[in-house]
Formats: structure tokens, sequence, C-alpha cells
């Protein structure tokens, strides 16, 4: 029978739109357990790699990089941030950039260079195109990623298949996206320890839709404007925006 991490699990649960407030270790056990208190069972920290020549800051944010006239083929990326007791970690910035169709990089402008946040569940979507490639490279795009308040991690992401993943020194399988199609999956778990901080899932930096759910300090509560989190407007503290559930 095949054996499922608990992020896996978790990561179901949530894109279901189920709660899920433990996973038991045991589901014949009567009493459930608590969480393990890291991503350990095939989900360890997600590895570094270099960040390369080509990146430059302030990119946009924005989480397509594609236009109707861009060539190349269309590929969504999509996935979670989560910490290592399995948590989604809300606010968390992504930073994408790559080569285009070409395998260029556009180092005059912010061609196919674009960041974004985490919504209030953990989850990201990119919309691209498939990198093109180079000499020396396998098909790969970069990232940058960091939760609020941490330190930042540079990593690259691959594509399962490509020939060259056999003869590029810099790729690493732990790296390597799930694929339908054109349909991209990657979860990262980030070296954020234990249980979400005293402020719980609330974050600053996250996006906030009407109806959304989050904890803060013991207590849940749905946000009434949709708004992007800032210090001060933490949930007790803002009557505006968020009741308490």
């Amino acid at each position: 029978m095949k054996k499922y991490s608990r992020k896996t699990v978790l990561r179901a649960a949530l894109t279901a739109g189920v709660a899920a407030p433990f996973l038991a270790r045991d589901p014949a056990q009567a009493h459930p357990l608590e969480l393990t208190p890291s991503c350990d069972d095939g989900d360890d920290p997600t590895p570094p790699q270099t960040e390369g020549p080509y990146f430059k800051p302030n990119s946009p944010q924005r989480t397509s990089l594609v236009n109707p006239g861009t060539p190349g083929t269309r590929l969504t990326v999509t996935g979670y941030a989560f910490g290592l007791a399995c948590q989604p970690l809300a606010g968390v910035l992504l930073d994408f950039w790559q080569a285009d169709v070409n395998g260029r990089y556009d180092n005059v402008g912010f061609g196919f260079r674009g960041h974004q946040f985490t919504s209030a569940q953990g989850t990201f979507t990119l919309s691209t195109i498939v990198p093109g490639l180079y000499p020396g490279r396998t098909r790969h795009i970069h990232v940058k990623v960091q939760a609020p308040g941490r330190p930042v991690l540079t990593t690259q992401l691959y594509f399962p298949g490509e020939p060259q993943n056999n003869t590029d020194p810099i790729f690493d399988p732990r790296l390597v996206m799930t694929m339908q199609g054109y349909q991209a999956m990657f979860d990262f778990v980030l070296n954020v320890p234990g249980n979400p901080g005293p402020g719980g899932s609330w974050a600053v930096g996250a996006a906030y839709a009407p109806g959304a759910r989050v904890t803060y300090g013991g207590r849940e509560y749905v946000c009434l404007q949709g708004h992007t989190a800032q210090p001060g407007w933490e949930p007790p503290a803002a009557p505006a925006l968020w009741r308490s559930a």
C-alpha cells in the first residue's frame, strides 16, 4: 500500500477545503496523535541552489509572466509553502526568473521576472512558459523564497524527463516538479520551525480576501474587507478588517 506523507495529506485536505486540525499516525487508534514536529517523512527543507548570474532585484509584483503575444509553450506552476511542522505559510515571498523560449534572459528589463506572495492558505500560482535551453544547463526556473522575518532560500525548479538532467552538474532530483501535461506542481518546505508564531497563521504581506480565515493569538478571525496585511493591522487591532469567528 502506498504511504503518504503528512504534508501530502494536509495538502489534499487544504485543496478540498477540509479542516485538518490533526493527522493521526495510525488510523486504527481511538485517540488521534498530534502532528509530527517536522515534515521529515520525505519532506525535509527544500534544498538551496546557486543564484546564477542573471538575478535582478526589484522585479514587478505579478503572478503571470506572459501576455497573449508571448511566444512559447504555456506553463502553470502551482503549490504551497510549508513550514517544518507541515503548516501552510501565508505571506511568503516568491521571486521567479527564467530564460525565454530561446534560452535567453532579459537583463535589460523584467521579461520573465516577477514576484508574488502566498495566499492566506499558503498557495501560489505562476503563469509562464516552458523555458528554453542554453549550453551547459538543463531546463529550469529560478526562485527566491522568503517567509516573513526569515532568511531567503534561493533555489531552482526542474522538469522531469529532460535528457540534460543527466549532464547538468547543478541538477538536483529533489527539485523536480510534478507534471501533468503543462500543469506543474511543487511545494516548498521552509526552515520555519514548529507551529506558527504567537500571531498564528496571520502574516504581514499576505493578501486576504473577504471570508478568508486566519488564527491570531489563539483565536480564529474572518476577513471582512480584501486587503494586504500590514504591521499594526493584526486582527484584534483592526475590527474594520476582521471579526472573531
